[in-house]
């Protein structure tokens, strides 16, 4: 596979990740333990709405890349909120989250190939 492929690929397969989780886990509820986290941290009052919106965001996170403008800025966004999200689940939910305290090795591994993706590959295409 050539590297301008596997850009592609990695491209549309951190963008599945981030409609999948926003749009059926938080927007359409399908995964009930993202609200629980929401309602943990930011107070049960305003769970739901807080939840789809934080859904809504995770969809349209999946359309900027797809978009790939500004793709370092997004790419430097995606780390940020990956890992300031992970640190409060971690400290806060950990009973919560779906591996409990291990999330935190997914998350690093995510953040690895959203880095490697467009700090390396991308340089690599000279693009």
């Amino acid at each position: 596979m050539s590297r301008a492929n596997l850009y592609k690929l990695l491209t549309y397969l951190i963008a599945i990740i981030w409609l999948i989780n926003g749009l059926f886990c938080k927007v359409l509820a399908l995964v009930p333990r993202h609200e629980q986290i929401v309602s943990q941290i930011l107070g049960e009052e305003y769970a739901a709405p807080l939840t789809i919106l934080i859904g809504i965001s995770e969809i349209l996170m999946a359309v900027w890349i797809i978009t790939t403008i500004k793709s370092r800025l997004n790419a430097i966004a995606q780390i940020a909120i990956i890992a300031t999200m992970n640190l409060l689940e971690f400290i806060l939910v950990p009973e919560l989250l779906l591996w409990g305290k291990a999330n935190s090795i997914f998350a690093l591994l995510l953040i690895g190939l959203i880095f490697y993706k467009e700090f390396v590959l991308l340089k690599r295409l000279d693009l």
